[in-house]
């Protein structure tokens, strides 16, 4: 049965009715048809892409997803090996009701820089899992998991959204394993955060310096907790074993919402959106300090030392509905923001606005619909990531705006500041997280349901190092490899 037009329009964007990967010869033709008016299609840009794989990436892993995962995030690194390092990977499977909504903890293999052969990581099969990635553990989970968000403290605390009011936590490591059939009874959550008025469904960021969540939702506010009086000491320490929730309750199997693990009331509650809220972060050096931007076109910055109204509230941040937000850990003046008008902004809090409207340092233009993710990179403060509703997820570089060398080496239709655009999904890419293990290394996920008839596809990736370091740097390299093949080549061959 199709599910009833929404009055949100995000709903609409981010998550509707899904389906798993079937029928897709007859959806995908349909695609074409309605694509045909533009040149070129997906497919014919999904082709070349592939085609330059061996060229721009020092290594690829390609999963199919038979149900689409609306988030993906790294979770802790387990081992480290010779050619390659173990790391768990959070997930979901968001179905139709046939089987249960899902949670996923997967291990997944993250091969070293400069081991993978070119020829291969191209040799991928889109209908296939990828051998990289496995599935540890599954939780089911009350409704479908709109987000997952892990405590950077410690990574196997995680926070999920779903469509209801609450936030909840869960210990992934104590959790049971749970065998996801129909009729199956939902997982318990170690924790559950109370505060909201209204279904909170994307708004989620957990703070960087202490153990506190930040959400946002429906009912226009943004809502902070502490969890601190319920972990255990030993659960901001990243080599922390057992169970990390203090065991007010055990986790395990229950429906009743009242065995569902303890209750946590709002430390906070913010008041000054117009609108749905869409996004959080928290200033990556101050748990006290943390903005949001909603469908008011509005991003405010909040101060929960001073109370609980604005600090500044940026007017017409966008002149659309905002997705998306994330506060450089690098330097904690710059913030992103992503919007429902295909770009991304970059404002600097000590100048939010002028006249009253909002000021960006720049504007990003390289998508052609709407923003859904903008991440900043773990590894170049000047570097961010931006995923859209197009399919594509790019990488750019503000420091190399206004260059007279990034001008002369770009051409003419591509945006300042862009240097890397990966086209590896054929649909909107919900979501995306740079590893901080792993240097340049990105997790990205797209819900395929307009491409393919269903499903997801999940893809590890890590660009050429040809490509962000020092031109000088990659030059002598590439000069000393050509001197390489011209001795090879002048070898006198054997009969």
């Amino acid at each position: 049965m199709e599910s009833q037009p929404q009055v949100v329009k995000k709903k609409e964007t981010r998550g509707r009715k899904p389906k798993p990967k079937d029928d897709k010869k007859e959806e995908s033709g349909k695609v074409k048809e309605a694509k045909k008016s533009q040149q070129p299609t997906v497919d014919d840009k999904y082709t070349q892409w592939k085609s330059l794989v061996p060229v721009l990436y020092d290594w690829l892993a390609n999963h199919n997803l038979v149900w689409p995962s609306l988030s993906c995030r790294w979770g802790p690194q387990l081992e480290k090996a010779t050619y390659k390092n173990r790391q768990r990977l959070y997930l979901s499977e968001q179905t139709d009701g046939s089987v249960p909504n899902t949670l996923v903890i997967a291990n997944c293999e993250v091969v070293k820089p400069r081991v993978a052969a070119a020829e291969h990581i191209s040799q991928f099969n889109e209908e296939a899992r990828s051998p990289f990635v496995k599935k540890y553990k599954t939780i089911i989970h009350p409704g479908e998991v709109n987000r997952i968000r892990e405590l950077p403290q410690n990574s196997k605390i995680v926070a999920t959204h779903t469509d209801s009011p609450d936030v909840l936590i869960w210990d992934v490591e104590a959790q049971p394993n749970r065998h996801a059939v129909l009729g199956a009874t939902n997982s318990r959550p170690d924790l559950i955060l109370t505060g909201h008025q209204d279904n909170a469904e994307f708004a989620l960021a957990m703070c960087p310096t202490e153990p506190y969540v930040l959400s946002g939702g429906k009912d226009k506010s943004v809502v902070l907790w502490s969890i601190q009086d319920h972990i255990s000491a030993t659960a901001t320490s990243p080599g922390a074993g057992g169970s990390i929730i203090k065991p007010n309750s055990k986790p395990g199997e229950g429906n009743d919402k009242a065995a569902d693990g303890p209750s946590v009331g709002p430390r906070g509650v913010y008041l000054g959106h117009e609108d749905t809220v869409e996004d959080v972060a928290f200033c990556p050096s101050s748990a006290q300090e943390f903005c949001s931007v909603g469908d008011d076109s509005c991003l405010i910055l909040w101060d929960a030392r001073v109370g609980s109204s604005p600090v500044v509230k940026v007017e017409k941040a966008h002149n659309a509905d905002l997705h998306c937000v994330d506060w450089n850990p690098h330097d904690d003046n710059l913030i992103l923001t992503g919007s429902a008008d295909n770009s991304v902004r970059m404002f600097d809090r000590r100048n939010l606005t002028s006249n009253g409207v909002g000021s960006s340092i720049y504007k990003f233009e390289g998508h052609r619909a709407a923003v859904l993710c903008v991440q900043w990179s773990p590894d170049k403060s000047s570097v961010f990531g931006s995923s859209a509703e197009d399919g594509l997820l790019n990488i750019w570089d503000y420091a190399k705006v206004g260059k007279k060398v990034e001008r002369a080496a770009r051409s003419p239709s591509s945006p300042p500041g862009l240097f890397f655009q990966h086209a590896g999904h054929r649909d909107k890419v919900v979501d995306f997280h740079w590893n901080a293990f792993d240097p340049w290394t990105i997790v990205s996920v797209s819900d395929d349901c307009d491409s393919t008839g269903g499903g997801g596809t999940l893809q590890i990736w890590r660009m050429s190092d040809l490509i962000y370091r020092p031109e000088e740097e990659v030059l002598a390299e590439l000069e000393k490899f050509k001197s390489h093949v011209v001795a090879c080549a002048s070898k006198p061959r054997e009969s």
